[in-house]
């Protein structure tokens, strides 16, 4: 926790800046603590441990901003630090959209418990964390004689921060995580080294699947013996939920206050505008209890609210943050995405790619690019042949390319198993007509 103690330094620090010159100030404490165990074919490979605290301050001084941070926690070398900060920022380039929220948009708190921290991550012991990871491992050695070598590894983190700002913000959150990997390479056809793996992770120790991590990872790679390229042509694109985050990214990028800002943004004047299939309906829902990403204010203070991004295609919102805002001379909304659940459908995978006559089932992206203002792009694929129903051969080295506002145009099906697990809730996902480039 932080302490009460560090909570009165950080008001003392916001007063000290107030008295010094500043027209306005924020203050964040943070206190963060992480553990990983790295192995190598069920040894000990590698142990890392790392906890920082600190403290930031923004400084809004004559039209200026500027932001700094120390772990210094000592009054006196506070003010110092304060000053200092001052000095700095009264040589920075005025800029009058650099200003604090509407204190009326702050959260006010009130709101029940979101569950986010775990108080048994202080009880588990460093043998228990390597023990899991051990075993995730031991899944999978000698299962096979061409595995090359099982890698596997277990990490922890605990984050707590604490919020003010001069105009009346004061909040405080806090968060665990647990996590667990096992990934395998064995000796393919000639020169080929497959190579995959298998994590899971969670917000709760209790919740956390630490069995078949490793069986999960050889089933994989062993899958990919014998990969090849298949011949270019138009191909129903179904992609694994694991990796669904690769098409989506970009196009909440293109959502962003920064990106409409600069102009370089293939969604810029799209409000409620029809930008994808009817598919497509995309909900920030911030308050969900136990679910990562869940949370009552951002990173500026802001309430966060459930927030309709895509309706049947149709663009809602933008993402935009008080300074961006100020830029453009527009509304503010809030800086950036919290929990997002695509809505989903009622098949599963194998039932999606049954219904698939001539298909590429994508369960990597290794590399490419995209065009953020143009929404081209371009990327390097693995997965797996769909055949009448059925995923056969499977490919490597294929690239997939289009237009992303064609693409979710193309939106044919959504499937029902989104990872919980992630604060992008996005299930299998199903492209008519996509260009794939092989042989």
């Amino acid at each position: 926790m932080i302490a009460s103690t560090h909570k009165e330094l950080a008001q003392r620090a916001m007063e000290y800046a107030l008295k010094q010159g500043c027209q306005a100030a924020r203050v964040t404490l943070y206190a963060n603590a992480n553990t990983a165990f790295e192995l190598r074919n069920g040894e000990i490979d590698r142990l890392q441990q790392a906890s920082e605290n600190g403290l930031s301050i923004g400084l809004y001084v004559d039209g200026r901003f500027g932001e700094y941070s120390t772990n210094r926690m000592n009054a006196r070398e506070l003010e110092t630090f304060i000053k200092q900060g001052i000095e700095a920022t009264r040589y920075l380039a005025e800029d009058p959209a650099r200003v604090l929220p509407d204190p009326s948009r702050y959260y006010k708190g009130g709101l029940p418990d979101l569950e986010q921290f775990d108080q048994k991550i202080d009880a588990l012991l460093p043998d228990e964390k390597a023990d899991i990871a051990r075993k995730a491992a031991e899944e999978a050695i000698g299962k096979d004689d061409r595995i090359i070598s099982v890698d596997s590894s277990w990490s922890d983190r605990k984050y707590e921060s604490y919020r003010l700002t001069s105009n009346g913000f004061e909040g405080s959150s806090r968060q665990t995580s647990f996590s667990v990997y096992a990934g395998v390479s064995i000796r393919g056809e000639g020169e080929a080294r497959p190579e995959s793996g298998w994590s899971e992770s969670s917000l709760f120790f209790d919740s956390l699947p630490t069995k078949d991590i490793g069986t999960k990872a050889l089933e994989r790679v062993l899958r990919k013996l014998g990969q090849r390229k298949v011949k270019s042509g138009k191909y129903t694109m179904v992609i694994d939920p694991r990796v669904a985050t690769q098409v989506l990214s970009p196009v909440m990028s293109a959502l962003s206050g920064s990106a409409l800002q600069q102009k370089n943004s293939f969604l810029m004047d799209r409000i409620g505008q029809k930008v994808a299939s009817d598919k497509l309906t995309l909900i920030d829902e911030p308050h969900l209890i136990r679910a990562v990403g869940a949370r009552y204010f951002d990173a500026e203070g802001i309430a966060t609210q459930r927030i309709p991004v895509f309706e049947n295609g149709v663009l809602r919102t933008y993402y935009v943050d008080t300074y961006n805002a100020k830029k453009m001379n527009v509304e503010p909304t809030i800086s950036g995405a919290s929990l997002l659940v695509l809505q989903p459908g009622t098949k599963n995978l194998d039932e999606l790619v049954k219904s698939v006559n001539k298909g590429i089932f994508v369960t990597g992206f290794n590399g490419g690019n995209s065009n953020s203002s143009t929404g081209d792009f371009s990327y390097g694929i693995e997965g797996f042949l769909i055949e009448n129903g059925k995923q056969t051969q499977p490919v490597n080295e294929m690239n997939v390319t289009g237009n992303f506002v064609k693409l979710w145009s193309q939106l044919a099906e959504v499937g029902n198993d989104p990872r919980l697990s992630s604060s992008w809730r996005i299930p299998t996902l199903v492209f008519e007509n996509v260009d794939f480039s092989g042989l």
